[in-house]
């Protein structure tokens, strides 16, 4: 692929906001944008392309050391035979297709093939299958959708999560295997007018996908995501970023297809817009990380979308490697966090990088937020910003309501992006919204300037987390997580706040392995813990962090423990991702929390300096 040539300014839809003043402190948020027309389902959207550019690169991925790359119109037949393979195996909307492996083009063609018949797709994170000991996250799912085919790329690694499912299987390669093979399906002789037909029964509120997330206990629970939910969010994020319409993206992307993220926003914006997605199959992690180096360079994108832990593992090859950064930002427009705050030290390292490449000025650094019940995107960053912690205004559709609770403003979202549901949980779905139809996210915001309301909304943490000292005073553990760990940078992974009905709040910290490794290298990572190189400069960060925020009993941390053993995923602690479940962690780390408070001082805790 050729390096196109780099606009020199982007087309954004300008930072205008209507804002409504209610009784009681409540404020109502809309763009002043009416939602245009938007396709029937993201079909009709593929089909499209498929017409218009049918030798355009939709999908690549690296396949035995070569980049193997699919067009719109491949894909368009693949996807129609592959439909009808679907229905003849008895697959319907009460008998969803289960897909538990990576992204991949197979697992691409399978979730659209699924779709354009009218079958949900169900993807799950591979740790499930993969990491889980009990598979019992698995099997609730399974036991949830009871589906009628289930679909992973390797039948031998994914054997022991086939066999809990108990379903139908069909595998992306396993030569031993009783399992079918995606290639039997392509091959097969099945009927395209009767896919045809069951893509003509479809529309906007056929359901498109279910969406497990976890929320805050470690029961998944399924979030249904209907054709008007996707295309109606894809419309919106066209009419904030109209630049796409120009130039059709061109994607390299790591982030799971089960989370709304890289499933919804990533997956479908190339789709809508025409562009490419190149599957990157690292991860930021040791190991997987060159893998990701290694495709930026093959490919360099015009949008690139990453969480705070994928920029903080990235950086330091862009910061060190000259001939990586200059074809990383030959050609990028935007640089895009979400899923996370993103620390300031690494807006300011991104910025940097950025800076060295030329692009400093050139490339949009932005963010938006929303959630898998929302599609995801309920505001979006559609204008410069010096800093994070904006999440925007409201895209065009979407209702943004701030309601005083607790001594901040909660967001509730209404608009056609947001879910109608959770499957086959009438309770969980009546105790989701307001009496007005809001859908209560149970994130906080604020405005980031009263006075001027355009200049967007603030992310204020989430309020199921907040919690009161016995002074009576509100601790935002949002923020205060995101500043101590931007004080002990680069030593810190994630904290997880405490201090519920305490005098003074505490920090339970997760190391940074590469940060440790920086100061105390001679250390095996069993021991960093123990450090006294490292329980020094945490004791130092602690102070710091405190003497910026004299006179904050909300803002203070009182002491830290280190928390040896990492978070556990089938103890719902931790995500795939890489997210921490505070209230999961706080239950199951009862006794480090003790340890905080103990007196006399506990050995482990460490004290500001």
């Amino acid at each position: 692929m050729t390096d196109d040539p780099k606009p020199l300014s982007l087309a954004l839809a300008p930072a205008e906001v209507v804002v409504t003043y209610r009784e009681g402190g409540v404020l109502e948020l809309r763009s002043p944008q009416p939602l245009r027309p938007y396709p029937a389902t993201l079909a009709a959207a593929l089909r499209r392309w498929a017409d218009e550019a049918p030798e355009r690169v939709l999908f690549g991925e690296r396949r035995d050391g070569q980049l193997f790359e699919l067009t719109y119109g491949e894909a368009w037949a693949k996807i129609r035979r592959l439909g009808a393979a679907l229905l003849a195996r008895g697959l319907t909307a009460a008998r969803p297709l289960l897909l538990l492996s990576d992204n991949s083009v197979d697992n691409a063609l399978l979730q659209l093939a699924a779709m354009y018949v009218g079958v949900p797709a169900v993807p799950v994170s591979p740790a499930y299958s993969l990491v889980s000991q009990d598979l019992e996250n698995l099997r609730h799912i399974a036991a949830q959708v009871e589906p009628g085919l289930v679909f992973a790329t390797d039948g031998a690694r994914f054997a022991r999560a086939l066999t809990a499912v108990g379903a139908p299987a069909v595998v992306g390669r396993d030569p031993g295997s009783a399992h079918a093979v995606l290639s039997d399906l392509l091959s097969e002789t099945c009927s395209l007018e009767h896919a045809d037909a069951a893509h003509a029964a479809t529309g906007p509120d056929t359901v498109a996908k279910i969406l497990f997330t976890s929320g805050s206990t470690s029961r998944p629970k399924g979030v249904i995501n209907t054709q008007r939910m996707l295309c109606s969010n894809q419309q919106a994020i066209a009419q904030c970023w109209p630049f796409l319409r120009a130039h059709p993206p061109v994607l390299v992307d790591w982030l799971p297809w089960h989370h709304t993220f890289g499933g919804n926003h990533n997956f479908n914006m190339a789709l809508y817009h025409g562009g490419s997605l190149y599957v990157d199959e690292g991860k930021p992690a040791p190991g997987l990380i060159e893998r990701t180096v290694d495709n930026l360079r093959a490919v360099p994108p015009t949008l690139y979308f990453n969480v705070p832990r994928g920029f903080e593992v990235l950086l330091p090859y862009l910061e060190r490697d000259e001939d990586l950064r200059e074809r990383f930002f030959s050609r990028l427009d935007v640089i895009f966090y979400a899923g996370a705050a993103l620390p300031p030290n690494l807006w300011a390292r991104l910025a940097a990088v950025a800076d060295k490449a030329g692009a400093a000025g050139r490339v949009l650094m932005t963010s938006a937020w929303g959630s898998t019940e929302t599609s995801p995107l309920v505001t979006s960053v559609h204008y410069p910003i010096d800093h994070a912690g904006v999440i925007g205004l409201p895209a065009p559709g979407c209702e943004l309501k701030l309601v005083p609770r607790e001594g901040k403003l909660e967001l509730r979202v209404r608009g056609p992006n947001v879910t109608p549901g959770y499957h086959r949980e009438p309770r969980l779905t009546a105790d989701a919204f307001d009496d007005e139809g809001y859908y209560c996210i149970g994130d906080a915001g604020r405005l980031a300037d009263p006075a001027d309301p355009r200049k967007g909304v603030v992310f204020d943490g989430r309020v199921a987390e907040d919690f009161k000292l016995t002074s009576g005073t509100w601790v935002s553990a949002g923020a205060l997580r995101v500043a101590f760990i931007a004080a002990a940078a680069p030593l810190v992974q994630d904290v997880v706040v405490a201090g519920e009905g305490r005098a003074a709040a505490g920090a339970l910290v997760f190391l940074n392995p590469d940060g440790c490794r920086a100061i105390a290298p001679d250390v095996p990572a069993d021991r960093y813990a123990a450090d006294p190189r490292i329980r020094a400069h945490l004791a130092a960060a602690l102070a710091a962090h405190n003497a910026a925020n004299p006179g904050s009993s909300s803002r203070k941390l009182a002491a830290a423990v280190v928390l040896a053993e990492p978070p556990a995923i089938d103890a719902g602690e931790i995500t795939d991702k890489g997210y921490i479940n505070q209230r999961a962690v706080l239950r199951r780390r009862a006794a480090d929390v003790a340890r905080l408070y103990a007196s006399p001082p506990d050995p482990a805790r460490i004290d500001p300096a």
